[in-house]
């Protein structure tokens, strides 16, 4: 032991510690001195720099969108709304599993294939941090309370509220207000992105989709302070949108349902028109939808219901059905006949029953088998004769009858605000030989005298021409939109902007304004003569009509045989027919009526669609809203 003490220098051990102790304190020191200078650079040479970072993962700009504007009719009633919606919603940057969040939700709430598609759908396209996706729209209050008691184990899962489009008279309008629905990659590449930064939905069709930058308004937007997880904790800022402006429109909701109860269960289509100021009163166009299918999204059954029925309600008929005009042109015709001085009104026309351009050549028939004997032009319109017409075709020539049709707006859309509406095309000997390789032959020009052969004409594009013809040639172009309405129950002021988008044709001036009064005439003696095609809807009338029946062919028959709709399908019937304006010596409405396949018995147009037409006069000129038909 005592040999152990001398061995040890504790000397040596104290300048061993005490060098060891001092390396420590400076190591400590140094590694003081750079944290500290580290803490300077970023609080005082940095301090700018970080403070902006965090208060951007702090504070957050969030877009607040509009209320879509509303839609009324002529006398204040609200034809389009915005109601409250409640949807589930998944916040990606909280969500861990999003397969087992979405088979939670699925055991929570009805989920099909369709939702889960579009969700994942949605959550691929372009979108802000921390902006929710939804999954399922239009929740009922015991499925959000299912879902409010597992928000627990559904983290990023959320029920949020906003408004939809909602149309309270359902199917009744779609055809002419269209509808909004959900916006898509390509639609929201044209548009304002900006603008659009809140917004789930945008017009789809007809005056939803044509003043869509009107309804939408102006995004606002609000700053907000949230927590590590995106959660608003409270608002510091907010500049409100402006909500979309309210329309009203001329449509007149009373006339449009009283019109779809007249043409109930039948494919047929009505346009009616203001003829002094152009404004549509009604657009019907059956069968039809419920637009609200479409808002937030239409199940697939309900879409396969809607696109495979055979009666193709989806199908917009007054703006975008052809059918051959038949002899509803003839008013038009006749104005041509009477300028090229063809014929006049008092020369007179043979009519066996028939016409052949040469002695053994194809008989074109009249509608009626034994013929009308000698006519003139108030007689050919009265009774629709055929013949007068194929003469007066025959000598005239395509040239005249094209032009005058097409100042009457065939072949073009003249309307201001209908984009859906077609505009076919005008039939001449340059369009045959262009479109078709052939030359114009002279049975075209026949055919083309009655409205047939070629010729095909929207509802809207008939109404419009009898519009015109209503004011003696003065050209009003047909509008939807009375104005913007400042406040609700105010008057309509005019929107400009959209109301001078197009060109309004030149007026129609006849070398001889005694040729209106004439064609008219001949008009009223259809309503009103003793042997007019539509005297019978015109019984017992108050005011003058000047109408028009037609009936257009579907099939072909043999030049031989007799048209017979019993032994027909119910497809290949004829068309039925009718346009009139009323009154005559103070035009208030023109009206164009088609009933698909409504030929029966050889009468058509007169006695399908004249009826449905007398009953809308009555209503608008008379207020008289009953159905009589129904009666009958």
């Amino acid at each position: 032991m005592a040999s152990f003490d001398r061995i040890k220098d504790y000397s040596r051990e104290s300048v061993t510690f005490t060098s060891r102790s001092v390396l420590a304190f400076v190591l400590v020191v140094l590694l003081m001195l750079v944290l500290v200078g580290r803490i300077y650079y970023l609080q005082v040479v940095e301090h700018e720099r970080y403070a902006a970072i965090s208060e951007k993962n702090r504070v957050q700009l969030q877009p607040v969108a509009p209320r879509r504007g509303l839609i009324y009719d002529r006398n204040g009633v609200l034809l389009a709304d915005n109601r409250p919606n409640f949807s589930v919603t998944l916040l990606k940057e909280e969500v861990g599993d999003l397969e087992e969040t979405l088979t939670a939700l699925g055991e929570l709430i009805e989920l099909d294939a369709r939702d889960v598609e579009r969700f994942r759908k949605r959550l691929g396209q372009r979108r802000r941090p921390y902006e929710t996706v939804p999954l399922r729209f239009g929740l009922t209050e015991e499925e959000i309370a299912r879902i409010s008691l597992s928000y627990h184990r559904l983290p990023g899962v959320q029920v949020e509220a906003d408004l939809i489009r909602y149309y309270p008279h359902g199917a009744s309008l779609v055809h002419a207000l269209g509808y909004v629905g959900r916006i898509n990659e390509r639609e929201l590449g044209m548009v304002d992105e900006q603008n659009y930064a809140a917004t789930h939905y945008i017009g789809k069709l007809g005056i939803e989709k044509f003043y869509e930058d009107v309804l939408h308004g102006q995004v606002g937007f609000q700053k907000v302070e949230t927590n590590a997880r995106g959660r608003i904790l409270r608002v510091l800022e907010r500049q409100d949108p402006v909500p979309g402006r309210d329309l009203q429109l001329s449509l007149d909701l009373r006339l449009q349902q009283f019109i779809e109860t007249l043409l109930k269960d039948q494919r047929a289509s009505v346009v009616a028109i203001d003829p002094k100021s152009g404004e549509i009163l009604a657009m019907v166009s059956t069968p039809t939808y419920d637009p609200n299918l479409f808002v937030t999204g239409i199940s697939s059954k309900d879409y396969s219901a809607l696109r495979d029925s055979p009666d193709l309600p989806l199908f917009n008929r007054s703006l975008r059905g052809s059918y051959p005009p038949a002899s509803t042109v003839k008013p038009i015709i006749a104005l041509a006949v009477l300028e090229t001085g063809t014929l006049s009104a008092e020369d007179k026309v043979w009519d066996p029953g028939f016409y052949q351009i040469t002695k053994n050549g194809r008989r074109y028939r009249d509608w009626r088998r034994w013929g009308h004997g000698w006519v003139n032009l108030d007689d050919a319109l009265a009774q629709s004769c055929d013949v007068w017409f194929y003469e007066a075709g025959h000598k005239m020539g395509v040239g005249p009858m094209s032009e005058m049709l097409g100042k009457f707006g065939v072949g073009e859309d003249a309307s201001l605000d209908q984009p859906e509406a077609l505009t076919n095309f005008l039939p001449s000997r340059e369009w045959k030989e262009g479109s078709r390789r052939l030359p114009w032959y002279p049975g075209d020009s026949i055919n083309l005298s009655i409205g047939q052969g070629f010729l095909v004409m929207t509802p809207l594009q008939m109404a419009t021409s009898t519009a015109v013809l209503a004011n003696r040639g003065r050209w009003v172009q047909p509008r939807m939109l009375q104005g913007i309405l400042e406040q609700p129950g105010g008057d309509p002021q005019p929107f400009a902007p959209m109301l001078n988008r197009k060109t309004k044709p030149d007026d129609i001036v006849l070398k001889n304004p005694e040729h209106w009064q004439q064609v008219i005439d001949g008009m009223v003696s259809v309503m009103h003569g003793p042997r007019g095609t539509a005297r019978r809807s015109a019984k017992g009338t108050t005011y003058n009509i000047a109408g028009k029946t037609g009936t257009a062919q579907v099939v072909g028959i043999a030049q031989d045989a007799v048209y017979d709709a019993e032994a027909l399908e119910e497809r290949h019937r004829d068309h039925a027919l009718f346009v009139a304006f009323a009154p005559v010596e103070d035009p208030k409405i023109a009206l164009a009526v088609v009933v698909e396949n409504g030929g029966v018995r050889g009468g058509g147009g007169s006695s399908t669609a004249a009826p449905v037409a007398r009953e809308i006069l009555d209503a608008w000129l008379l207020g008289d809203y009953v159905n009589d038909l129904e009666a009958k």
